[in-house]
């Protein structure tokens, strides 16, 4: 009975192995290049004949927004642009702080730790100085759902996690008084002209 089993097995990889041999030695027909054809790209063998492919991006259509009236279309608009106002600072805060974490994961020495978290404060701060002190109320605003949005964490939690919580308390305390709110949370469903505005902004082609 052994030695049946072992036979029907030795027949199924002989089999198998010729079928393998028989794909790869066969003829392929290749497609006629013309002088202009310089560019490589993949092939697929089909029955025989190379059939040559390449990937395309994915094309997303949007349909055209209708507005009741010309008020909501200003409103709109004004969206957008604050939107694309602050979504370059969401997008350095999510780079500067996952990079921060990936330093931070190197190194279990509590100095180097507090130097890493203190360099990061630093560009956050250098870039609030320049350019995010100019902001207004309403950009403000967007910008803390923005950062939630990138990071998938408040604004809020991310000074409680490298500052501590009374430095998170004392921030949320300063920005409440000019109309901000560290705690923003950032909802699709909710906001989705401001899903809208940024998926057809072009920034994650």
């Amino acid at each position: 009975m052994k030695f049946y089993r072992l036979f029907i097995l030795l027949i199924v990889i002989i089999t198998g192995t010729t079928a393998r041999g028989q794909e790869t030695t066969a003829p392929v027909k290749m497609p006629v290049l013309g002088k202009n054809d310089t560019i490589k790209v993949a092939g697929t063998n089909v029955d025989g004949e190379m059939i040559p492919w390449m990937s395309l991006k994915e094309v997303v259509i949007y349909g055209e927004r209708i507005f009741k009236t010309p008020e909501e279309r200003t409103a709109f608009n004004r969206l957008r642009y604050n939107v694309l106002k602050v979504m370059p600072y969401a997008l350095f805060a999510k780079r500067r702080y996952e990079q921060l974490e990936k330093d931070l994961a190197l190194t279990s020495d509590k100095k180097e730790q507090k130097k890493l978290v203190k360099a990061c404060d630093q560009e956050i701060k250098q870039m609030f100085n320049k350019e995010i002190k100019e902001l207004t109320i309403t950009q403000g605003q967007i910008l803390t759902k923005l950062v939630d949005r990138e990071l998938g964490r408040t604004t809020y939690d991310i000074v409680k996690q490298t500052k501590g919580g009374f430095t998170a308390f004392l921030y949320q305390s300063v920005a409440r008084v000019v109309g901000h709110n560290l705690k923003s949370t950032y909802s699709p469903s909710e906001d989705r002209d401001i899903e809208s505005i940024i998926i057809s902004s072009g920034y994650y082609q």
